[in-house]
């Protein structure tokens, strides 16, 4: 099947628009972690947020290198022979730093971001659900995409 590499940061924009989930990648010692987030976005940055404790976090204090990758308009594109059959799909691959966000404006712009890609709408968080939720930004270092048709 045909590839095209996507470097063009407006066709990067358009698939992570449309994207609904986003898959973190991070590392346990030598063994490689993946956990699907939902997701906040501004160029040059991914938002997510999550529980105080657990794995994820654990994981981001310890190594704060990480990858993500999400895409869409997946279809399986049938054939008659077996290795004719393929997927079409628009993916965005990319990798940065994680950083856990302290300040509550930080934070609070942050889940507006994810708030408004899944609602539409921006909401208010009060301080006590702030002080409870973890919010952490990526700074995005390198994002290609690809299209495979």
């Amino acid at each position: 099947m045909p590839r095209r590499k996507i470097t063009d940061i407006n066709e990067i924009e358009g698939i992570i628009g449309k994207a609904g989930v986003c898959h973190l990648g991070l590392v346990d010692g030598d063994e490689p972690y993946v956990v699907p987030v939902s997701f906040g976005y501004e160029r040059g940055a991914l938002y997510f947020h999550g529980n105080l404790t657990g794995r994820k976090v654990e994981l981001i204090k310890k190594n704060n290198r990480v990858c993500f990758e999400m895409e869409v308009d997946v279809e399986v594109k049938k054939a008659d022979k077996a290795c004719d059959w393929g997927i079409k799909y628009l993916s965005v691959i990319g990798v940065g730093r994680a950083y856990i966000l302290k300040h509550d404006e930080q934070k609070s712009h942050a889940l507006n971001l994810i708030t408004e890609r899944y609602t539409g709408s921006a909401l208010s968080f009060p301080k006590s659900e702030l002080d409870k939720t973890l919010v952490v930004k990526v700074d995005i270092e390198s994002i290609t995409g690809k299209q495979l048709y």
